[in-house]
């Protein structure tokens, strides 16, 4: 992450480093805290209520970002449980948390996500509807949008994707850009990522499902 930022040009802390602990246990994730990371994706709210409370016991001081898929009855978990969410994609999620939010005194930070490849498996607003859905999240639900959030197709070359997300987020004056994974994370600093989203560099081979 430094050599990418400073190929960029960029302060060498400019990038936050989100380690994306989604399936891996207390004792896989304890090394990495012990390190020094404290941020940390998840995917799922079950998974994180069931994990999170007791490492965050034993160390002050960790954030928690919701990375995955949110359903509107999930709202009122995740905003208990998060410190961020990056995947707000629609109407229906903007309000269900913003009413979450005002109802437990929480002001999360947002990011919308943005189907960039405009795959139809994919979550996340199209490119083409970002900018009105951008303005209902900020101007009507009244959510603190700090950026946009994006996951280019598995077959594209990530870097357009990356500078579509910033041309968007430019344009509507927002700063935060989380975009980049194991795989493209240095591609995402050079495109002006401030978000970093790296599961199998730091945790190794993913569990498979049961």
């Amino acid at each position: 992450m430094d050599l990418a930022c400073r190929d960029g040009g960029r302060p060498t802390d400019a990038v936050s480093l989100i380690a994306v602990s989604k399936t891996f246990g207390a004792d896989e994730i304890w090394p990495i805290i012990d390190a020094g990371q404290r941020v940390f994706g998840e995917n799922r709210v079950q998974e994180t209520r069931d994990k999170w409370p007791a490492l965050r016991a034993r160390q002050p001081g960790l954030e928690v970002h919701l990375i995955g898929p949110l359903q509107s009855n999930k709202a009122a978990e995740a905003v208990a449980l998060f410190d961020a969410i990056h995947t707000v994609d629609r109407p229906k999620i903007a309000y269900a948390l913003a009413e979450e939010m005002a109802r437990q005194g929480r002001r999360l930070p947002v990011f919308v996500q943005v189907n960039t490849g405009a795959e139809p498996q994919k979550a996340g607003v199209l490119p083409q509807d970002a900018d009105a859905f951008i303005a209902e999240c900020r101007d009507k639900a009244g959510l603190d949008v700090r950026g946009l959030m994006c996951i280019p197709p598995a077959e594209d070359v990530p870097a357009p994707h990356f500078a579509l997300l910033a041309e968007i987020a430019a344009r509507n004056g927002l700063s935060g850009l989380s975009m980049g994974m194991s795989a493209d994370f240095p591609v995402a600093i050079h495109q002006g990522a401030t978000h970093v989203r790296v599961g199998s560099a730091l945790f190794g081979q993913r569990p498979r499902p049961a």
